[in-house]
C-alpha cells in the first residue's frame, strides 16, 4: 500500500464497540447480546491488528464453533470489509481455505471452524477471536490456541452469548479475577443495536429466563424445569471442606462404566458434604476399567461403592470376582420411594440437588457443573418426579457428550450409607475376608 495514498474502511463502530477496542487485554472475554454486532466488532480487530503486523508470516484466526458457521457468519463480512484493500490490490483471497492474506507484509486472516480441532495443531498464532464460546470444546482452547499464541505472546479475545456454564461461564469469571485478562458485560440496554420498541417487544414475547439469557448476558439464568440451577451448581464449586470437616462421614463411590464408544468410565468419590475429583477413563474396556477401580478401592477402603448395572455388568462382575463388594444400581430400576419418583435415576438425582441446596461441595469441574445445570424435570400424570433421559441430555450437551460425571456422583446417593467402624474397616477391607459375602454366588444362580 502507497503511504501517500492511505485507504479508509468503512467502519464506524459504536460507543460500546469503541470502548472494547480501546480496552481490550491480552485475552479479552466479552458477554453480549444477541444482534449487538459482536462479528463486525471482532472482524475489525482482526483486520486492524493484521494490517498493522510487523513480525514475520503473521497469522490471525477467526474460529467458529463449525466450519460452515465460520463461512456463513463472517466471511462475505470479512470480504466486505476489505473490499477497499481488494480494489487497490492489497489482499487476495483463497475460498477454498477462507483465507486473506496482506500483500504489503504477508499477514493472513483465516477462519476456521472448532469442529475440526486437529487441523489446527502444530500452527503459531498472533491473535484470535473465538466466537461462540458457548459451544466451543474446552479442549479446543486449552490444548489447541492458547499453546498456539504462546510463541509470540499472541492475543486471544473470546465474544458469545451466555448459555449455561461450559468453557465461556468459566472464561469470563476467570477474566474478572486476572490482571492481564478483561471481562466486560454488554446488554441490550447497554448497546442500543436493538431498537427499544423492539427490545420491549422481546421481553414481553420471551420466557422470562430466555430473555435474561439472550438479551441480559444473565450466565446464571436458568429455565424453570431446571433440575440443578447453575447459580447452584457454581456456589457447590465455591465450596471446599477439610478432611476434618468431613472425618465423620462416610466415604462413598459412584462408577459409571461408558455405555458406547465415545463415552467415558467416570468414578467419583463423595465423603459427606464433600465430592472430590473425579477420575475418567476413555477407550478402556470391562476389565481394563474393573481393574483401576479396583485399585482405587483397594487404595481408599471405601464404605460403599455403587455402579451403574446398565452398562457396569462387566465391571460388576469382574470387580466382584476380584473380591470387591459393589452393589449394582440400575438407572431404570424401582426407587426406595416409587409414588415420589419414576426410577432409580430421578431419586439419585433428586436426592443429589438437595444434598448441593444443603450446602454440598462439588470439585471446580466444567464438564461436572455443565451436566448437573442441564437436565430438566417434570411429572407424570401420577405426580411422580421424572428426569430427563440420558439420551435426550447428549442431544444438548456440547458435542453430543454424555452426561456421564454427573451420573457417577448421583450414584454415591444410591441407597444410605452408615461409616464402618474401625474394627470394621480392619476386618473388610476386602470382601472375601467377610463369612457371608460369596463372589460367585450370582454366576451359580
Amino acid at each position: 500500500m502507497s503511504a501517500s495514498a492511505p485507504i479508509t474502511l468503512d467502519y464506524a463502530p459504536r460507543e460500546w464497540q469503541r470502548e472494547c477496542h480501546r480496552t481490550r487485554a491480552r485475552f479479552t472475554v466479552l458477554a453480549l447480546h444477541r444482534r449487538a454486532g459482536k462479528t463486525e466488532l471482532a472482524l475489525m480487530e482482526l483486520i486492524d491488528k493484521a494490517l498493522r503486523c510487523a513480525l514475520p508470516l503473521g497469522l490471525f484466526t477467526y474460529i467458529a464453533p463449525l466450519q460452515r458457521q465460520a463461512k456463513a457468519i463472517a466471511w462475505a463480512r470479512l470480504k466486505h470489509r476489505l473490499r477497499p484493500l481488494e480494489v487497490a490490490g492489497a489482499v487476495t483471497y483463497n475460498e477454498a481455505d477462507l483465507v486473506v492474506a496482506m500483500r504489503h507484509n504477508g499477514a493472513t486472516i483465516r477462519l476456521i471452524g472448532a469442529d475440526n480441532p486437529d487441523a489446527m495443531r502444530g500452527v503459531r498464532l498472533d491473535g484470535c477471536v473465538i466466537d461462540e464460546v458457548a459451544q466451543i470444546k474446552p479442549e479446543v482452547w486449552q490444548e489447541i490456541v492458547q499453546p498456539a499464541l504462546s510463541d509470540r505472546k499472541g492475543w486471544a479475545m473470546f465474544i458469545g452469548t451466555p448459555n449455561g456454564v461450559n468453557l465461556f461461564s468459566e472464561l469470563f469469571a476467570r477474566a474478572a479475577a486476572l490482571p492481564d485478562w478483561k471481562a466486560a458485560r454488554y446488554t441490550v440496554y447497554d448497546t442500543q443495536a436493538i431498537d427499544a420498541d423492539e427490545v420491549q417487544r422481546l421481553r414481553r414475547d420471551m420466557p422470562e429466563q430466555a430473555f435474561a439469557r439472550e438479551y441480559l448476558c444473565d450466565f446464571a439464568a436458568a429455565g424453570d424445569d431446571q433440575l440443578i440451577g447453575l447459580t447452584d451448581a457454581e456456589n457447590a464449586a465455591r465450596r471446599v471442606y477439610t478432611e476434618r470437616d468431613v472425618a465423620d462421614a462416610p466415604l462413598i463411590v459412584g462408577i459409571d462404566p461408558a455405555r458406547f464408544g465415545g463415552d467415558r468410565s467416570v468414578l467419583i468419590m463423595r465423603r459427606g458434604l464433600q465430592a472430590y475429583s473425579p477420575t475418567v477413563w476413555r477407550g478402556l474396556d470391562n476389565m481394563e476399567v474393573a481393574a483401576r477401580c479396583a485399585n482405587l478401592i483397594e487404595q481408599h477402603s471405601p464404605d460403599a461403592v455403587f455402579c451403574d448395572a446398565g452398562a457396569g455388568a462387566g465391571v460388576i462382575d469382574r470387580l466382584r470376582q476380584l473380591d470387591f463388594d459393589v452393589v449394582e444400581v440400575p438407572f431404570g430400576g424401582r426407587p426406595m420411594l416409587p409414588e415420589q419418583f419414576v426410577n432409580r435415576r430421578t431419586e439419585m438425582w433428586w436426592l443429589m440437588r438437595e444434598w448441593i441446596m444443603s450446602g454440598g461441595a462439588i470439585p471446580n469441574d466444567v464438564g461436572l457443573k455443565t451436566e448437573l445445570s442441564t437436565p430438566v424435570y417434570w411429572f407424570d400424570p401420577a405426580g411422580r418426579k421424572a428426569l430427563e433421559s440420558k439420551d435426550e441430555i447428549k442431544k444438548r450437551l456440547q458435542g453430543g457428550a454424555s452426561p456421564d460425571l454427573a451420573d457417577a456422583l448421583a450414584l454415591t446417593f444410591a441407597y444410605p450409607v452408615r461409616k464402618r467402624t474401625a474394627i470394621e474397616t480392619a476386618r473388610i477391607t476386602r470382601a472375601s475376608e467377610r463369612d457371608d459375602y460369596d463372589p460367585y454366588a450370582k454366576v451359580r444362580e
